[in-house]
């Protein structure tokens, strides 16, 4: 699905870019231009940050990915 119809950036994009590294909005921003015409996919594009974030658990100093 498209996120950012401004630079025809998709779903699969961003999740792709937050596996490669990306934490933040800037991440996201810096190197797929998300949310930087418009911004009203902002908010959207957030929530993958949200969402992958809680899928990575700390436990004991050791990366659990559920």
């Amino acid at each position: 699905m498209f996120v950012c119809i401004c630079n025809a950036i998709t779903d699969h994009d961003i999740k792709e870019t937050i596996a490669a590294g990306a934490t933040t909005m800037s991440d996201l921003q810096a190197q797929l231009g998300v949310a930087t015409c418009c911004g009203c996919c902002g908010e959207l594009a957030a929530s993958f940050l949200t969402a992958s974030s809680a899928q990575n658990t700390v436990t004991a100093g050791i990366n659990v990915q559920s």
